[in-house]
């Protein structure tokens, strides 16, 4: 969603959503999560359809009404209102619709989790799975094979979460897997950390040591950063040995590198000058 008009339709589609799942289970917003993800996997196989749910020269209603036949007995009511708003909206370009109704799902999805006072763990276990892809080639370069039907991906991932991660958790990184947003896995899934630290508002701070930190050492980052960036952070850890010493932090576009490694890196071409 890069457009003006396209967050509008998209914040108004939202709080249709908070409105009508405002009493929901945690297990109801999962269901609604899902059917919304599935319509995006409708709107992703047919461009035809994101075309016509787009097209200013018709009616908003009009373009509700299309919706809802399409939808109608197959999803649930409050799926097929939310989308039904988020359809009337208006849209730049047919592929934002498509961002939009991708970005509901997986908002629900959170949702779900923050109902079911799991969000911290989903963040976690995203965190810790992109760790495992960025740690293993082999499988990185399985998951994030373009060429590869997304259903084998789907699978294999199943077949290595299966009882190990909250249901949330896996349902994200399928998300991950069809490309969220336009993305690569691997950027779709520390996107999924991103977001599930934002409705937890906080910032991620991504940080890279030769050895795991002490708890102290942790908390004392913590609270540094927290009190730079006017928020609480959420510490995502990375232990590479290659940096030899010393701590790199990246916060958004903020990179702040005090390793060992980067000083002889910079000392090198000092030196070649």
């Amino acid at each position: 969603m890069t457009s003006s008009v396209s967050r509008e339709a998209y914040g108004e589609a939202s709080e249709r959503l908070g409105a009508e799942t405002a009493s929901a289970t945690a297990a109801q917003l999962a269901s609604v999560a899902d059917e919304i993800l599935s319509v995006a996997g409708l709107l992703r196989a047919q461009p035809r359809l994101r075309r016509a749910l787009t097209d200013p020269s018709r009616p908003a209603a009009d373009r509700a009404a299309l919706l809802r036949s399409l939808l109608a007995g197959k999803v649930a009511e409050t799926t097929v209102n939310v989308l039904g708003t988020l359809v009337s909206g208006r849209f730049s370009r047919p592929a934002e619709l498509l961002d939009a109704t991708e970005r509901l799902g997986v908002e629900t999805l959170l949702a779900s989790a923050e109902r079911d006072s799991k969000l911290a763990d989903v963040e976690d276990e995203l965190f810790r799975f992109s760790q495992i892809v960025a740690g293993d080639s082999t499988l990185a370069v399985t998951l994030s094979d373009p060429g590869a039907a997304v259903e084998r991906r789907v699978k294999l991932v199943q077949d290595l979460l299966k009882g190990k991660v909250h249901v949330a958790s896996g349902r994200l990184i399928e998300v991950a897997l069809e490309g969220f947003g336009g993305r690569g896995f691997e950027a779709s899934l520390t996107r999924m950390v991103e977001l599930t630290a934002a409705k937890r508002d906080r910032e991620v701070a991504y940080v890279t040591v030769a050895k795991p930190l002490t708890d102290a050492e942790e908390q004392a980052l913590s609270a540094k950063l927290s009190a730079l960036y006017g928020r609480a952070v959420s510490l995502k850890i990375g232990v590479d040995p290659a940096v030899i010493g010393g701590v790199s932090v990246r916060v958004g576009s903020d990179l702040y590198d005090g390793t060992i490694l980067r000083r002889l890196n910079a000392a090198k071409q000092a030196f070649a000058k």
